[in-house]
């Protein structure tokens, strides 16, 4: 049992095999020939592992600038990390984490079956932190492993259709239709960003249609654009973090300014890969996901991970990171200046939600959304992890916490119900959020019975 239940988490925390199996089945359940259906499921398989292989490029370009910075500017507090943070966790808290994960996602597909919510969450990853999370925070209310596991499971289903559904409305103005969501842990900093841009920008000025002069046209090029870009940042860090730093603890003797650019190099060339792999997975998971639709869950949208929206703005992702970083740098500023705990900015996740960030306020605000949604984006994933460790137990006393928007809400949220009225707080609260979603559901569907019978 324990190996079966292994294997299971393995395949649903390995997102090119999660999603394959998702295209294999949606393909299947639409009576695809074996031809179609194999190469659906294996495209998706190779898609998803060019995402992956670019992620970790740009991951691998990012980790020594997160050391330049540091040591430049001998900053010492909190690094935000997901991967850091879940490590450590999983130690203690890998079984609650494992079953609350498979009871996660059945809910998940339960609540999109009996709600309007149809966002079926494929991000195998971020589910696995989400559970990982929430079985610490339940943890600490002393719950039974049965209740523990199923109340947690239901949470965490819930989280996984709330926050595409939150995203939806602005992600769709991204895409310009409803056959993709996204399922990421920044989702409710990336609405807010859209709303942001909503009020404050012009999306008829987008960031895709800056004009640069005739001499400077090859800036139009994304890649040569980032790498141009991330050249400056990077040579303005080396220098202040120094020649010996970086060529006797990262570079290993090459100069550090030849260093910083080949790192520059790798992270336009990480973005270039992650374009690639996004455009495969879509032209595959999408019609797949028809059959899935038409037989278990009606109507049913794919929610993927945040690279889904790069390709659509990617000047937007290079001043989203950029913007997001500023805000986690200001954010610093204000923590050393008032002696609070102090957060550096992570730079993974500035990339990865900032990023995001900039692509929804260029949708609805243009250059001035995507700046401004951006760099607020920056200041919540700087001040949120502030709140949220409190909630988590003895694992809050660690180096690292969860980054992005959605630990924090959903953190904060069972944390304090947790900590107000202990195991009764936690369960009612997480039924009163299952019961709004059922109640919009029956309300909406009232509402429309009504406009078709005016009709």
């Amino acid at each position: 049992m324990s190996g079966l239940l292994d294997v299971l988490i393995d395949i649903a925390s390995t997102p090119a095999i999660l999603v394959a199996l998702i295209a294999v089945l949606g393909l299947g359940l639409q009576k695809k020939s074996i031809s179609d259906v194999v190469r659906g499921g294996i495209k998706t398989f190779v898609g998803f592992l060019v995402v992956t292989a670019g992620a970790g490029v740009i991951v691998d370009s990012l980790d020594p600038f997160g050391k330049m910075f540091q040591q430049a500017f001998n900053m010492q507090g909190v690094v935000p990390n997901n991967e850091a943070i879940v490590a450590v966790a999983l130690t203690k808290y890998g079984t609650y984490t494992a079953l609350i994960m498979l009871a996660g996602m059945a809910f998940n597909i339960l609540i999109a079956r009996i709600t309007k919510y149809k966002y079926i969450y494929l991000t195998g990853h971020a589910t696995l932190y989400m559970a990982c999370m929430i079985a610490v925070i339940m943890s600490a209310t002393g719950m039974g492993t049965v209740p523990l596991v199923f109340v947690g499971g239901l949470a965490l289903g819930l989280a996984n259709t709330i926050f595409p559904a939150i995203a939806q409305p602005f992600t769709r103005q991204i895409t310009k239709n409803e056959n993709v969501a996204l399922g990421h842990t920044g989702n409710f900093g990336y609405a807010l960003s859209g709303l942001i841009g909503k009020y404050v920008g012009n999306k008829e000025k987008s960031t895709e249609d800056i004009n640069f002069p005739k001499g400077l046209s090859f800036l139009r090029d994304s890649t040569v654009s980032i790498t141009l870009t991330m050249s400056i940042v990077y040579v303005f860090v080396a220098l202040f973090a120094g020649n010996e730093f970086i060529t006797t603890e990262l570079s290993g003797g090459t100069n550090y300014i030849i260093y910083s650019i080949q790192q520059a190099g790798l992270f336009a060339a990480g973005v270039f890969v992650i374009l690639a792999g996004v455009r495969l997975i879509l032209a595959e998971i999408v019609p797949a996901f028809k059959g899935i639709s038409e037989k278990l869950v009606p109507n049913a949208i794919p929610a993927l991970d945040c690279p889904i929206v790069f390709p659509y703005a990617p000047n937007a992702v290079l001043i989203g990171f950029l913007t997001s970083f500023l805000g986690g740098i200001v954010s610093l500023l204000i923590m050393v200046a008032t002696g609070t705990t102090v957060i550096i900015p992570g730079v993974v996740p500035h990339f990865f939600c900032g990023a995001t960030a900039g692509v929804f306020g260029n949708a609805t605000g243009g250059i001035r959304g995507a700046i401004a949604g951006s760099f607020v984006h920056g200041i919540i994933i700087s001040f949120m992890p502030i709140l949220l460790m409190p909630v988590m137990g003895d694992m809050g006393l660690q180096g690292s916490t969860f980054s992005d928007t959605d630990y924090g809400v959903t953190g904060i949220f069972l944390g304090k119900l947790a900590n107000t009225g202990g195991q009764i707080a936690v369960v009612v609260g997480v039924l009163a959020v299952l019961g709004v979603l059922l109640a919009l559901t029956v309300f909406g569907k009232k509402k429309n019975d009504k406009m078709e019978g005016a009709a």
